[in-house]
């Protein structure tokens, strides 16, 4: 017999996308949102920084924050809402909160937040291409290992 809590469990799971990509607070995010206009529904591009985020289940939200023509504009989407037709992070941003909504009072530079570094890494030796590896062997000394 399965208990309350398990059966909402499944439930849940059918309705939640698999296809979401990793995001927290602090990351700038481009999304599309439907909207409907009359008989017809159309896509609208909304990018801004994501201000708060709540984890609920299948309940769960964000906040996304954008300044558009010099005026603050916040909207709270539903996670897994069918209205989000898709959602890429464009940048990771380092913060130390998990709200940001001190970034309400603030306009121009001190209103930016701080850009996570990517390294990328490079190769140890510099890459030889494969004709040129094959003619060039190092000698291997028998003494080498020997002390």
């Amino acid at each position: 017999m399965l208990s309350t809590i398990e059966k909402m469990k499944i439930i849940e799971d059918k309705f939640k996308k698999k296809d979401l990509p990793d995001f927290n607070v602090g990351d700038t995010v481009k999304m599309k949102v439907k909207v409907a206009e009359a008989d017809k529904v159309r896509l609208h591009p909304f990018e801004g920084t994501v201000i708060s985020k709540n984890s609920r289940g299948i309940r769960s939200t964000f906040t996304v924050r954008k300044v558009s023509f010099g005026e603050g504009v916040e909207r709270i989407f539903p996670l897994y809402s069918p209205v989000i037709e898709s959602l890429k992070v464009v940048s990771s941003g380092v913060v130390h909160r998990s709200k940001l909504y001190y970034l309400r009072d603030r306009g121009g530079k001190s209103a930016r937040l701080k850009k996570q570094q990517t390294y990328q890494s490079m190769p140890a030796s510099p890459a030889v291409p494969a004709a040129e590896s094959s003619s060039v062997t190092a000698p291997v000394s028998s003494e080498q290992g020997v002390q």
